[in-house]
């Protein structure tokens, strides 16, 4: 079973979708206008930005050599500013766009943003502020807010994070902090996003997590933790989320996880706990997550783990022989110790009790 291209959607949550649905778009668009400027006999102008109108409104693309509009148009609903090295905005820069719907920044340098900056466009669902060099948002930035469903600040210099920098997001489902230098999370950060359905928190420096972290949301489906620096998973942390379906554990350090910790996931599609420190897993651990026919349905991982099969994997045996199926990277799976089983792979000790 290829665990790349069972988890390829796993690993690129429903926020994503817009993204890459706005990218398909605007690919095929260009196209189009490249054919009918060739039939034509002109060529384009490389200082143009890309344009497109439709009955909801216009949609703008730009990206260098492009020159950067003075000023748009009033019906704009899609606006996208990608690859030219900005490090700041004016803060009347979306000033007469009150339907802009979608607002992409990535690949700039921005290094910070005016409290104001976005108080001209209430209506705004998606914020893509990817690969900048914020290190902090300015409180009060999402005060009107209340339509944002998406919020990427992935590859930017956040350390820290405030709870307060993000008040006023009523409706955000999908929260992309990814690729950050964040090596802790204050409590009550998701108190207040009951809708949130993505949270994806990989490739930062986190060790712990505060255990209210998951109380906020209620209907979670999707959670990346990868790449991170956990040694621990707790018993409660997980509990609140009876609809999560992916859970990313991998690239860690765990090395304990408690019996518990599983407990309540009874639509878990995908878990992967490859290449942590485990040595062993508390009896219990797998029995939340049910049989093979009812979870799971996309797979786990439990590869790259320093495992010592002995009896105390007693439970896991069962567990795997009963989900072989679901099972990644099976010939990467194998025991660490003792020395008389060491390299050989754990399924089949598995199956040999």
């Amino acid at each position: 079973m290829e665990k790349r291209e069972a988890t390829m959607s796993s690993r690129n949550p429903e926020r994503k979708q817009s993204l890459v649905g706005w990218d398909s778009h605007l690919s095929r668009l260009f196209l189009l206008l490249l054919f009918v400027v060739s039939a034509q006999g002109v060529a384009p102008n490389p200082e143009a930005c890309l344009v497109s109108s439709s009955v909801n409104g216009s949609s703008i693309s730009c990206q260098p050599p492009a020159q950067i509009p003075h000023s748009l148009p009033a019906d704009t609903i899609f606006l996208a500013v990608e690859f030219f090295n900005l490090t700041q905005l004016p803060a009347d820069f979306l000033q007469g766009v009150p339907n802009l719907q979608e607002l992409h920044l990535s690949s700039n340098g921005l290094e910070d943003l005016s409290p104001k900056f976005l108080l001209p466009v209430p209506q705004l669902k998606v914020l893509d502020l990817t690969r900048n060099s914020l290190t902090r948002l300015p409180p009060g930035l999402f005060r009107i807010s209340a339509a944002l469903g998406t919020l990427v600040l992935k590859g930017n210099q956040l350390k820290f994070l405030e709870a307060s920098w993000l008040h006023g997001l009523k409706a955000l489902r999908h929260l992309d902090l990814s690729e950050n230098n964040l090596h802790s999370l204050p409590p009550g950060l998701l108190e207040n996003f009951p809708d949130l359905l993505t949270l994806d928190l990989s490739n930062n420096y986190l060790q712990t997590l505060p255990p209210d972290l998951l109380r906020g949301p209620l209907n979670l489906e999707r959670l990346h933790l990868e790449g991170n620096r956990l040694q621990v998973l707790g018993e409660g942390l997980l509990a609140p989320q009876p609809k999560l379906r992916y859970l990313f554990l991998n690239d860690n350090r765990l090395a304990s996880v408690a019996a518990g910790a599983f407990r309540g996931l009874q639509k878990l599609d995908m878990l992967d706990l490859s290449n942590n420190l485990l040595t062993t897993v508390p009896t219990g651990l797998w029995t939340s997550l049910g049989k093979a026919a009812r979870n799971l349905k996309d797979g786990f991982d439990i590869s790259s783990n320093p495992w010592i099969c002995d009896q105390n994997l007693a439970d896991l045996y069962r567990w795997l022989v009963a989900n072989e199926d679901k099972m990644f990277f099976r010939n990467h799976t194998r025991c660490s110790g003792p020395e008389a089983l060491k390299g050989q792979r754990l399924l089949a000790v598995a199956e040999s009790h």
